[in-house]
């Protein structure tokens, strides 16, 4: 075959003629390319070309600013969807924009003519059918050890490289062993518009001492490739003087004869192994095309295997490093968000968690919204057995039933209008985890039964499936609304409220341990203060004050927002002072004063601001404890145990 000529028209380097040797001729900035170009719109990798089975076939390799293709004036551009195309002569290839902008290369290459001197073509259906072996033949012992040298690797490279050897083994007058694989183009690329080729990825030669790597490049025998391919069968080229044999890519190597055999899977030619003799004048026989016929049929498995096992290690390794990522990422998550607190209500919170962190029991977390439903669901699965796995959360309220039955239980491809691939849902995702399902109280009644069979049978049914999955998946929710009244109104399914709630869990509002409120103050600002990267050296002892005498209705998420907003207003190394507070949280600086509470502990204090509500409600209500209860938003029995808390008569 020909050799591919590239002269550079244009350009830094114009004038500049490359003559391409190499099966794979890669073009772009860098040093390490074949054919270097320093245009500036050359990209460090920008294209390459590649020898294929019937020429050459030009590639771009993801390049800024694109590769193009002139062809008899009309302009061809290689992006996104089309990679590749095949070269023809006198084909002007564009690199790093159209006519005028880039670098111009013209391409230049006569198609070979063979007229191959064949002594032998064993069709792909007889390899490995004929015998090769006759009595007193040696070769079984070495047709033995060949196959034990080509099933003994698993990587790809070792494979390839045995069988080269095997062959030099099964074929003693072979000098040269070369295998040619077949390579794709762009994988992902559609179909329509990928290239194959056909590139020499080992050869081995004999030496003294076994089979070796080449000293020297060894040029290929284009031409047997080709026809092995094209004809699809096993093929011997005869030794013949040079004036009758004038295939040139034979004469130019000094080969005396040659064996090309098919490597194969099904109907797909994976590659080609090759066999010269490059020494003195000697004739390959039929009986060595049929020993290499029966080397063929493991070597092509043994190839095919070895692919198998690459991809599967290389999805392998992306499903592991993907994992990893989720999880650290989660880990870090939950980590931020430690839980805080030093209150009996957080201490005896969490000693319910230890209760039931290993058991399989569904977790029902109920609390008013913000107190941190979400960390306490999450420390359920990190404190347990299943940390290993994933912890999925879900909103039940952030989706409309339709998408939020298939994002829970997935769909399969053509389920419903937009469909268009199948999607696994969150109960397979989280398979062997936990799944946190929050305001619960949202979930449709429809979708209440299949999360019910989740739970009672470890069975899904994604939409549009006909048969159901099993699945091992604890459950966590969480509600900020009364359940039990949601029941009673018909809202919620009775036999899903008792499922769930196994194990009641309750998060405590801050208003009932403001114990919590200092403590979870100063982790706010350490978090804010780094994440600003700004220099506060932390609170004045009155702010402290008004936070935890303030009632925080939106808890521990308003806290935090609270902490927040002082950090961005705080001026750098400076104290938070009560002035930067919301003015909402400044109300109760109001109450204290008007309560004319002394200075002394935050309970001594907080004492005596109740002390003083409580007397100014009677006060208002003519001594009327019920009037007085209803007003305060506590029941009469309640107003009877603060009374006597605070030693009001």
């Amino acid at each position: 075959m020909s050799s591919l000529r590239l002269e550079v028209a244009s350009g830094v380097h114009a004038g500049r003629v490359f003559d391409a040797e190499l099966d794979t001729v890669r073009i772009g900035r860098a040093a390490s390319n074949d054919l270097v170009l320093s245009d500036a719109l050359i990209s460090s990798e920008h294209a390459r070309i590649v020898s294929s089975v019937d020429g050459f076939v030009l590639e771009d390799l993801d390049s800024t600013n694109g590769t193009f293709l002139l062809r008899a004036g009309e302009l061809q551009s290689l992006g996104e969807g089309r990679r590749a195309i095949s070269l023809m002569p006198g084909d002007r290839v564009l690199l790093g924009g159209p006519e005028g902008e880039g670098v111009e290369l013209r391409a230049d290459f006569a198609p070979e003519t063979d007229t191959l001197e064949i002594a032998l073509v064993r069709p792909l259906s007889e390899l490995g059918k004929t015998a090769p072996l006759s009595t007193g033949d040696d070769r079984l012992q070495l047709l033995v050890q060949s196959l034990r040298e080509v099933v003994s690797h698993e990587g790809l490279s070792d494979v390839v490289s045995g069988i080269a050897d095997a062959a030099l083994l099964l074929v003693p007058r072979a000098t040269h062993a070369t295998v040619v694989l077949r390579q794709e183009a762009d994988s992902e690329a559609p179909a329509a518009s990928k290239s194959v080729g056909f590139v020499p990825v080992v050869t081995r030669v004999r030496g003294p001492s076994g089979p070796r790597a080449p000293e020297a490049a060894v040029r290929l025998t284009r031409s047997i490739v080709r026809k092995v391919i094209s004809e699809r069968a096993a093929v011997l080229a005869a030794d013949a003087p040079s004036e009758t044999f004038s295939s040139e890519s034979l004469l130019g190597a000094s080969i005396r004869s040659t064996i090309g055999v098919p490597l194969w899977k099904d109907e797909d030619i994976l590659g080609v192994l090759q066999l010269d003799n490059r020494d003195a004048p000697a004739m390959f026989e039929a009986r060595d095309v049929d020993a290499l016929g029966v080397l063929a049929v493991s070597a092509s498995l043994a190839i095919a295997n070895a692919e198998l096992i690459q991809r599967l290690r290389l999805a392998r390794a992306e499903l592991k490093k993907e994992n990893q990522y989720l999880r650290s990422r989660e880990r870090a998550r939950t980590a931020e968000v430690q839980i805080i607190g030093e209150s009996r209500a957080m201490a005896e919170l969490l000693r319910q968690l230890d209760k039931v962190v290993d058991t399989r029991v569904s977790v029902l977390i109920e609390g008013e919204t913000g107190v941190g439903k979400e960390l306490i669901a999450s420390s359920v699965h990190y404190r347990g057995k299943r940390k290993d796995k994933l912890f999925v959360a879900q909103n039940c309220a952030a989706f409309p039933e339709n998408l939020l039955e298939s994002e829970l239980f997935g769909h399969k491809r053509g389920a419903f209008t937009g469909a268009t691939d199948e999607k696994k849902g969150l109960f397979e995702i989280a398979d062997g985890g936990t799944l946190f399902l929050d305001e619960l109280g949202e979930l449709p009644l429809s979708l209440q039964a299949k999360l019910l069979r989740a739970l009672q049978e470890g069975e899904i049914r994604p939409i549009g499936a006909t048969q159901s999955k099993q699945v091992n998946v604890r459950i966590v929710a969480a509600t900020n609304r009364n359940l039990e009244s949601e029941v009673k109104a018909g809202r919620f399914r009775e036999d899903l409220y008792y499922r769930l709630k196994v194990f009641p869990i309750r998060v405590p509002p801050l208003r009932e341990r403001r114990d919590d409120i200092a403590p979870l103050a100063v982790f706010f600002l350490d978090r804010y203060t780094r994440e600003m990267g700004k220099s506060v050296p932390g609170f004045a002892q009155e702010t402290l004050e008004i936070l935890s005498a303030y009632d925080f209705p939106g808890n521990v998420r308003e806290l935090e927002n609270e902490v927040q907003r002082l950090v961005i207003q705080a001026d750098e190394g400076s104290f938070l002072t009560p002035e930067l507070l919301s003015p909402r949280v400044r109300q109760i600086e109001t109450v204290l004063l008007s309560a004319n509470a002394a200075k002394g502990s935050l309970k001594e204090m907080v004492d005596q601001v109740e002390r003083h509500i409580l007397i100014e409600a009677l006060r208002e209500h003519g001594n009327n404890k019920t009037a007085a209860a209803k007003t305060l938003g506590i029941t009469r029995e309640g107003l009877h145990k603060k009374l006597k808390q605070l030693g009001i008569g």
